[in-house]
């Protein structure tokens, strides 16, 4: 018996059955298949027409899954790497905005709780706030934070 390989759009729908995924992550997962140019396109077209692909559940996604414990800065690069356009990762990371000292002080707590007792300490705790995407000016805030106020 003959086996034969999954479809594009078949392998699409495995990709999305597992996570939300961008177009353009599609498109970048799936091109290696393509036998004949056009029909990668062909079948994306047909599962958005279907909305299965859709760039506003990924932003939720994104949103939902890592914004408690990253910065607005990681989150934006995580949403332009999926492809997704400018002006919707513009909005999204708008909103972050507001809770930004507030996450990165939940951030902070869990991995540290205690202020820094030395400079190397202390940079230390920055490089963590800043290689997750919090801003200069929150880290610093979160630093200089006391429980007791």
């Amino acid at each position: 018996m003959a086996f034969s390989a999954p479809s594009l759009k078949g392998r699409a729908l495995r990709l999305l059955s597992q996570r939300e995924h961008s177009r353009a992550e599609l498109e970048r997962k799936l091109k290696k298949y393509e036998e004949e140019p056009g029909t990668l396109a062909q079948a994306l077209d047909e599962l958005a027409a279907k909305d299965f692909i859709s760039e506003a559940r990924v932003v939720q996604s994104v949103l939902h899954q890592r914004a408690a414990r990253l910065g607005a800065a990681r989150v934006r690069q995580e949403l332009l790497h999926k492809g997704i356009a400018p002006e919707a990762v513009a909005e999204a990371v708008a909103g972050l905005q507001g809770s930004e000292f507030e996450r990165a002080l939940e951030v902070w707590k869990r991995r540290f709780g205690v202020p820094p007792q030395d400079a190397t300490e202390r940079a230390r705790q920055v490089r963590f706030l800043m290689a997750r995407g919090f801003a200069g000016g929150v880290v610093a805030k979160v630093l200089r934070y006391d429980a007791d106020e």
